[in-house]
């Protein structure tokens, strides 16, 4: 453990562009709609089955890299994105814990990952994510980010009766609590990243739930496997976009904002 924290390499994530948070929405969508399918296709066990294996394949190539590439690290993203949905469903549908009730208890997961990073790294910063024990924290916040941003979609849509359409709504008014607070009001950079990291999630899944699920479900038909297959192809061409254009590589950590950096200090990355 030593080792993978004190021989930092090449940073191993994106910066933080325009570019990041489409791909981000849109690999929620995409892990919404692929998870709907499989399990409504297949039996629901080799489902999860399936996006288990997918999600460990895609990590262990990403954990593999020395430094960021676009394609691993988004097929990590969207591996997080299928099997996060279904382990997120199986909670509820499988064990019959309610929404509220799940909800709570992957913001407390959360909590006790970035809790457990900062005191053990200093810091939360994206710019900062450049050793393997790093990395491993950041991968454990952005599961647990998926898991309580599912609950927290499910929970509106079903629990409060808002439906896809207008949770989709209220999750991108609520995004834009972090986004006007770190321009208009110097809202801690690291929490305004994380805040908005977690509501992506509900913005992307209403939304692709909207599109996919039947009229009957207030949706508009278009069917889960159609909605999957058109992301897929958006999220696949704008990831060769920045493979090829490499658009979205953060500065070395030498020239990059100090990553070292407590939470509460707003100057620390994104």
């Amino acid at each position: 453990m030593v080792g993978m924290n004190r021989r930092p390499q090449a940073l191993r994530v994106p910066e933080v562009t325009v570019y990041f948070w489409v791909i981000k929405a849109l690999s929620t969508a995409m892990g919404e709609s692929t998870s709907d399918y499989l399990v409504h296709r297949i039996h629901p066990v080799p489902a999860v089955l399936l996006g288990f294996t997918g999600f460990v394949i895609a990590m262990v190539l990403q954990l593999s890299m020395r430094r960021y590439l676009a394609w691993t690290y988004w097929f990590a993203v969207v591996g997080v994105g299928v099997f996060g949905t279904m382990a997120a469903d199986v909670l509820h549908v499988g064990l019959g814990v309610p929404y509220p009730a799940s909800a709570s208890l992957y913001a407390v997961v959360l909590a006790a990952v970035f809790i457990v990073w900062e005191r053990t790294e200093k810091t939360l910063s994206i710019h900062s994510i450049d050793t393997t024990r790093r990395e491993l924290f950041y991968w454990a916040a952005v599961v647990a980010t998926f898991a309580l941003g599912t609950a927290a979609g499910d929970l509106s849509a079903y629990t409060f009766h808002l439906g896809y359409f207008f949770s989709g709504v209220m999750f991108l008014c609520i995004i834009a609590i972090p986004a006007i607070g770190y321009r208009a009001f110097r809202m801690n950079s690291i929490l305004a990243f994380w805040f908005a990291y977690v509501v992506t999630r509900p913005v992307g899944a209403s939304f692709a739930d909207w599109f996919g699920k039947p009229h009957k479900l207030h949706g508009l038909g278009f069917g889960s496997g159609e909605v999957a297959l058109v992301l897929t192809i958006i999220i696949f061409c704008l990831v060769a976009f920045l493979a090829i254009t490499k658009a979205d590589l953060q500065k070395p950590a030498a020239q990059a904002e100090p990553a070292a950096q407590p939470m509460r200090d707003s100057r620390s990355g994104r």
